[in-house]
């Protein structure tokens, strides 16, 4: 049974941080450790961090920049072997969870579970990939909700960016696959329930999250994204139904002589110059 560390960040959400501890202390996991990082909240977050301090292994309350250096702060108190981060609001899908998953927690430096995400008009099952594609890292990311990280990793990898607002976590993951190679799998159980109601969830955080991003994607992995955008062509429907096209002799020879003709048309070019 190995050691586990959960970090809850919070900040002025008291409803969700008392969710939350309720729903970490009703585990009954032996190996278990409790940490909740309080961003000096003025609400009555604290006094509901004091009433359950016998069964919270560490919290403070302080001022931070963000989620992130919050999150950081939780890793180096942490002295679990692999770290969950689950934030005020978010619970676990049931009391005995962590039991019922506890055989497929491993040597993976990575372990992704299913997430129960709620909100924003939607219930749903979300489940990671059996096998990763660099598309999937590209386009999406992991629930960090219902992923549990190795701690070893973020001394390979780094801590989190604290120079981003929203899109770290993603940063750390593909930074994490790309260049450290590092082990990989997930469990098609469901871990956690996720609520939709945080700051990526808002039109001014999807403008947030697309903006960091692609800072991210043409400072660090450039060469990448070059590759990936042409394939990324190949792969829409235009090309789609050239390829069916393609599979019929005379569809092939028509489709041949309309292309040479808008190529010559449009770009003013022979085929064999491309």
């Amino acid at each position: 049974m190995p050691k586990l560390s959960i970090i809850t960040v919070n900040y002025n959400n008291s409803k969700g941080l008392q969710n939350t501890i309720e729903s970490v202390i009703s585990q009954n996991y032996g190996g278990l450790e409790f940490i909740v990082i309080d961003g000096n909240s003025t609400d009555s977050s604290v006094a509901i961090l004091k009433k359950y301090d016998s069964q919270i292994d560490k919290w403070i309350s302080e001022p931070d920049t963000g989620v992130y250096q919050a999150m950081n702060k939780g890793i180096e108190m942490s002295d679990g072997e692999f770290i969950l981060f689950l934030n005020s609001g978010d619970h676990f899908y049931h009391d005995k969870v962590l039991l019922s998953v506890d055989q497929n927690i491993s040597n993976e430096e990575i372990i992704c579970f299913d997430i129960h995400m709620v909100g924003l008009g939607k219930d749903k099952i979300k489940s990671h990939p059996d096998h990763l594609t660099f598309s999937y890292l590209f386009e999406k990311t992991f629930a960090h909700q219902s992923v549990f990280i190795k701690k070893e990793l973020f001394k390979k990898v780094g801590l989190y960016d604290e120079t981003l607002k929203i899109v770290s976590d993603w940063k750390f993951f593909i930074e994490a696959i790309t260049f450290h190679s590092c082990s990989y799998k997930t469990v098609h159980q469901i871990l956690t329930t996720y609520y939709l109601d945080g700051m990526s969830a808002t039109a001014e955080g999807t403008f947030k999250r697309r903006e960091e991003r692609e800072k991210v994607l043409k400072n660090e992995f450039s060469l990448f994204v070059k590759d990936y955008e042409r394939l990324q062509l190949l792969e829409s429907n235009r090309f789609k139904i050239l390829v069916e096209l393609e599979n019929s002799k005379i569809a092939k020879k028509i489709n041949s002589l309309w292309l040479r003709i808008l190529l010559k048309i449009f770009r003013n070019k022979n085929l064999k110059d491309l």
